[in-house]
């Protein structure tokens, strides 16, 4: 088995895991300083990892070409909107239709990384993404609390997230690979400082104007929020490690595998039934990420 769908699958159960942290940490943070948290806490971690590797092993720094900061500053900033979009979802009562079209991400990240980075998907790959993303809809559809859902604007907010999400995982994809033939570790970590410092000083600049009070909130929480960093920066240096070695519409599917821990946790620790459109979700779901693995693995 090749060394990204573990790390995939790895990516995608620390994203579950920090997802579900993050919704407790808002009891006490507001949402920009929940989702703060997950940077602000992570890039300590990565700067820290790059110092032990430059200085502990006396790897040198590698020496970033231009296109490496472009890739870091484009995927920083289009992760944070693509996230703030999907926060800005949660507040509409068809919030679980919409945010199934944000799942669109690794279709749309086939486009960008071919426009960008000139990577190739075979036919075969592409249909096993499409089936992952209809289970992905039919599982989104089937737990939308009983509201019936028509096209509006969340529709092309959540295809506007995933469009987001898609340009930077393709951008992280870039920008590691763009630091040449540095080591796995090396790439993956250069790149994933550089990002979360972007990201953090984004976030502090704009809690700092907008809501004065979540700096001190979001420090004075360190003992919960730490663990969304460090969770946080388990499940980003997975992603990374991913996107270096495979393209991020492959990466991406294989991660859909997130919903099916989401619904293993409500079937076993809540005893929540399965209905039958979810258990069909479930299954092409499967289909897909079996697919792309045999395909691509």
């Amino acid at each position: 088995m090749d060394l990204w769908i573990p790390m995939t699958l790895a990516a995608a159960f620390c994203q579950n895991g920090r997802s579900a942290l993050q919704k407790q940490l808002k009891q006490t943070l507001s949402t920009w300083g929940a989702t703060a948290s997950r940077f602000v806490y992570a890039a300590p971690l990565a700067v820290g990892l790059l110092a032990v590797l430059i200085i502990g092993r006396g790897t040198p720094l590698p020496a970033p070409p231009a296109a490496f900061f472009a890739y870091t500053i484009i995927g920083g900033i289009s992760q944070v909107l693509a996230t703030g979009l999907l926060i800005h979802l949660f507040s509409r009562a068809n919030f679980a239709a919409a945010t199934a079209f944000t799942k669109t991400e690794p279709v749309q990240a086939a486009l960008v990384g071919i426009i960008l980075l000139g990577d190739t998907l075979t036919l075969p790959a592409l249909l096993a993404i499409i089936a992952s993303i209809l289970g992905i809809i039919l599982i989104s559809l089937s737990r939308a609390d009983g509201h019936k859902w028509t096209p509006d604007g969340s529709l092309w907010i959540g295809l506007l997230s995933g469009a987001c999400f898609a340009v930077s995982s393709v951008s992280l994809r870039g920008a590691s690979l763009s630091l040449g033939e540095v080591g796995l570790l090396l790439s993956t970590t250069t790149t994933l400082a550089f990002v979360t410092i972007i990201q953090s000083v984004m976030l502090l600049g704009w809690l700092g104007l907008r809501e004065p009070g979540q700096v001190a909130k979001l420090f004075g929480a360190w003992r919960q929020a730490g663990w969304v960093g460090l969770i946080g920066f388990l499940g980003s240096m997975a992603w990374v490690m991913a996107f270096t070695l495979k393209d991020a519409a492959s990466v991406k599917a294989v991660g859909q595998v997130e919903i099916l821990f989401t619904l293993i946790a409500s079937h076993v620790v809540f005893r929540e039934r399965i209905t039958a459109r979810e258990l069909a979700g479930i299954l092409l779901v499967a289909s897909g990420v079996i697919g792309i693995v045999l395909l691509g693995g």
